[in-house]
């Protein structure tokens, strides 16, 4: 039986999502999710979203990454889902939908998503990186020459590395342009592999560089492969609140597929 999807990418972190309010995707079957993100055999993407009714709020996001697992937040993700309920006519400009970490709010401006992310607390750093907590768990690393990085080898390394248990981490590498502009190369576990964009990625490199004072502005550009994100935040003594993740969300095309 033919089903329709949608493909929708956000700076260039791609994303299947299909529209679950009659239920009729199987959400135990782990190996149709990882077909259908395979980028040979399937349709291809960072990982999919399923978006179904919710009594409280606008509606609900279920996300799986590319290996066919339920993950935690994806912050680009969750931009492009806030996208595709406006092209159903869901929402207009603006949402509150349930995600895995909880209820987040949403705002349009044209192409531009701003998502409000989680509050953060209990950032661990250390002279070496800084780990902390975006809706995924995300070791941040300044780094200088990232260009050249080999991020899926260097990345993997930290994620099964010795610091960190099998549900591993996200790892973000992290160079300074200048006191409001950083560049991030991110490997995300799932994925297993760099993505060209990570948005609870850039949440976490543009507080964890505000945290450990190699900026003072509350409002960052992340550049990465995929283009720029910008996150705005306050801190309020040692948590961050108030933040929103910003960036361009795109449907790059529509098909329908057997399964």
């Amino acid at each position: 039986m033919k089903h329709t999807f949608y493909k929708y990418q956000g700076t260039g972190n791609d994303f299947v999502i299909i529209d679950n309010r009659q239920n009729i995707f199987d959400k135990n079957n782990t190996k149709l999710i990882a077909h259908l993100c395979d980028r040979r055999f399937g349709i291809g993407a960072d990982g999919l979203i399923l978006l179904e009714n919710h009594e409280e709020v606008n509606f609900k996001m279920i996300y799986f990454n590319a290996d066919g697992n339920e993950s935690s937040m994806c912050g680009n993700g969750g931009r492009c889902i806030t996208a595709f309920a406006n092209f159903l006519g869901i929402i207009n400009n603006s949402a509150t939908f349930e995600a895995i970490d909880g209820y987040h709010n949403a705002i349009i401006e044209e192409d531009v998503i701003k998502l409000q992310m989680q509050d953060v607390k209990g950032i661990h750093n250390t002279n070496q990186y800084v780990l902390l907590d975006t809706g995924s768990p995300h070791h941040v690393k300044l780094s200088k020459g990232i260009e050249s990085l080999d991020v899926k080898q260097e990345g993997a390394k930290i994620r099964y590395g010795k610091l960190y248990n099998q549900d591993g981490v996200n790892v973000n590498f992290v160079e300074k342009i200048d006191t409001e502009t950083f560049t991030v190369r991110t490997y995300e576990r799932g994925v297993e592999n760099e993505t060209l964009s990570c948005g609870t990625g850039v949440t976490a490199a543009a507080i964890a560089m505000h945290y450990i004072g190699e900026t003072e502005k509350n409002c960052i550009t992340l550049n990465t492969k995929g283009g720029n994100l910008k996150v705005s935040f306050e801190k309020q003594g040692d948590s961050y609140v108030n933040i929103w993740l910003i960036g361009p969300a795109i449907q790059v095309y529509k098909g329908d597929i057997e399964w």
